[in-house]
């Protein structure tokens, strides 16, 4: 388990498991634009959010 912070739509920095979340997002949220709501924070999950977590899912 990897943990990275990662910044919300109001740009607080939020900590989470890299793994399950790139999970959920691969799972849920794999194409066009959305929104993912991660203990009472949003984020505009879209091609570039999908680009960011790969790449701190590969730093791994």
């Amino acid at each position: 388990m990897k943990k990275v912070e990662i910044t919300d739509d109001t740009g607080k920095l939020i900590e989470v498991d890299i793994e399950k979340f790139k999970k959920h997002i691969d799972e849920y949220h794999l194409n066009g634009s959305s929104v993912h709501e991660e203990n009472g924070h949003y984020f505009t999950v879209d091609q570039k959010f999908r680009y960011k977590i790969n790449s701190l899912y590969e730093q791994e």
